[in-house]
This record gives structure tokens, C-alpha cells and sequence, in this order.
């Protein structure tokens, strides 16, 4: 798993540290799969956020060969009773074999009865909101070679809100359709937040942008006005969203959350601006550039340290 793990390691800081589009497939991954990593919280006790966060690391969001070839998201190589179908691909040796299964859904369930093997159990003594604990014991029991597994997973859950997960619901702005209600009956408010998750982020809310928004969509659907809209997220009046951009429904905070507190800074990559950032962290731009010693806006280069508290 090594070698594997180290790749997809370097697609995750890659990704982290790009701007809102770049994030998308991200977003689409958790939107696909939490009630999944939910489920099996419920089922065998591991934090949702911790599935949710491996799942993501380790199979690119969905888009690695192990994920796209074998529905293997986690991965898990052949080993103990498993006598299923696997594929083969170089990792810690150049013909490792990995589990093969006939759909995500079963790659979710065997990761959890994985992490049912004894060197695991000291996990179980811990709290399903404690994510930092689980991400750190994962590590020590040696699920990953990499040093920075464990901050890895930790920087994920945060970056993406994934804790929100552990109680086993997440906050929405409004109540969902009830099951009785059809299709020919649902406004389209109803609608708008069937396909719309709202998040939690830096004690914000915010939406994912998706094919076919628009300002004044979402100004309606949420009861925002559209200059409160264009305010909260900084964008000019004549702004017009894509697919993959986090539009926030509360004004931004002055910093970074307080989960950032002990490592406050991002490193800028490639195709990133100063708003990406913004939104990423949920800083109002203004706020942004007094962090770091601006008046004003500015260009910011690859590699630039920026605070973000």
C-alpha cells in the first residue's frame, strides 16, 4: 500500500490546495458516499468522518485505477480470508494484488470489517467525535506507511467539514421533502435542496455550486437577496457561478476556524487566487488581506505563504 498511499497523498495536498473549482470532485465524493460512511458508523462504530476522509485519500475522490478498475476506494490488498477476485498493481512490490469488488458500496462494508482485525480494537475504546484520535490510531496500528497519514486524514475532516458527519446527520437550512411527498407535489424550493447539500464550514453555511446555477437561482431558493449573495461571497455584481464554486449563505469570518489554529498558514498553488483561498477557508477577503499585511487585494504567487489566522 505504500507506494500507492504516497501517490494519492501528493494528488490530496495538490488538490487541498487548489482553489473552489478544483474541488468539485471533492465535494461530488462526499455528496455520493456519506450516507454510506454513516450507515457504517452506525453498523460498527467508525466515525464517519474517518471513512469519508480514507476514502477520499486513498482513492483520489473516487477517480484513482483501485476505485475506477475495482471499486476498491480504501486500499485494501488481498490478505487474510479474502479469496475474491483482485487486480494487480505495483505498490510495495511491483505485483501487489488488491480486493476487486462488484461495487463501492461493498468496497465501504469490507473496509469496515477490516478495521475489525484485533490491532484495531484500541480504537473502538474511543469517542465516534473524536476523529483526531481514530486518524492518529489508524496510523499506529499501521494502516499507512506514510508519516503524515495521520495529519493527512486530520486535514481533510477539517478542510471539508467531514466531523459534521460523526453525530450521524448534518445541518441543512431547510427541512427535507417528507418521503410522502411526490415529485408532482415538491416545490421547488424542495427540490433545489434535494440536489443542494448545505454545509457547515468555519461557522458558515454554504452550498456547492452545480450545473445550471445561477446568482439568481440560488437567491431565490435560499431567500438571500442577491446583493447579500454577492456581499457574503465577494464577488462583483456581474459574477456568474460555475460548477465546483462554494457560495456561502452567512458573511465569512475574519480567520481561518480554530482547527487551523496550530499550523495557520497555506501555501499557494498553481491556477489559486487570493478569492479561491477566501472561500476555501471561509475568510472574507478583506480580512484576508489585513492577515497579511495588504490594503488591498493582490496577485499571489505558486509557493507564497499566506496567513489564514
Amino acid at each position: 500500500m505504500k507506494k500507492y498511499i504516497i501517490i494519492c497523498l501528493l494528488s490530496l495536498v495538490s488538490l487541498l490546495s487548489f482553489g473552489q473549482r478544483t474541488n468539485q470532485a471533492y465535494w461530488t465524493y462526499i455528496d455520493k458516499y456519506k450516507d454510506w460512511a454513516i450507515e457504517q458508523m452506525h453498523q460498527y462504530g467508525i466515525p464517519a468522518s474517518i471513512t469519508l476522509a480514507q476514502g477520499l485519500l486513498e482513492s483520489n475522490a473516487g477517480r484513482s485505477s483501485l476505485a475506477t478498475q475495482a471499486n476498491n476506494h480504501f486500499g485494501i490488498k488481498v490478505g487474510g480470508s479474502w479469496t475474491g477476485p483482485y487486480i494487480v498493481k505495483s505498490d510495495d512490490h511491483p505485483n501487489d494484488r488488491f480486493r476487486k469488488y462488484k461495487s463501492a458500496r461493498d468496497s465501504y462494508i469490507d473496509h469496515s470489517k477490516f478495521l475489525q482485525q484485533r490491532r484495531y480494537q484500541g480504537l473502538y475504546r474511543l469517542s465516534k467525535t473524536d476523529y483526531k484520535g481514530w486518524a492518529r490510531g489508524l496510523k499506529a496500528a499501521g494502516y499507512a506507511t506514510s508519516p503524515t497519514y495521520a495529519e493527512s486524514l486530520i486535514r481533510v475532516i477539517e478542510m471539508y467539514s467531514l466531523h459534521q458527519f460523526d453525530t450521524g446527520k448534518y445541518r441543512s437550512a431547510r427541512p427535507t421533502t417528507a418521503p410522502s411527498q411526490t415529485a408532482a407535489t415538491a416545490t421547488p424550493v424542495d427540490e433545489f435542496f434535494r440536489r443542494h447539500i448545505v454545509y457547515q464550514g468555519n461557522k458558515n453555511y454554504f452550498i456547492i455550486v452545480e450545473i445550471g446555477d445561477d446568482m439568481a437561482t440560488i437567491s431565490k431558493m435560499t431567500g438571500l437577496s442577491l446583493r447579500k449573495l454577492y456581499k457574503y461571497n465577494d464577488l462583483p455584481r456581474d459574477y456568474a457561478p460555475t460548477e465546483g464554486d462554494i457560495i456561502y449563505l452567512k458573511k465569512k469570518r475574519s480567520s481561518a476556524s480554530k482547527e487551523f489554529k496550530k499550523n495557520p498558514i497555506h501555501i499557494v498553488e498553481v491556477n489559486q487566487s487570493l478569492h479561491d483561498i477566501s472561500q476555501l477557508y471561509g475568510i472574507r477577503l478583506e480580512s484576508l488581506c489585513k492577515l497579511n499585511g495588504w490594503e488591498e487585494p493582490q496577485a499571489v504567487q505558486v509557493g507564497e505563504i499566506l496567513r489564514i489566522r
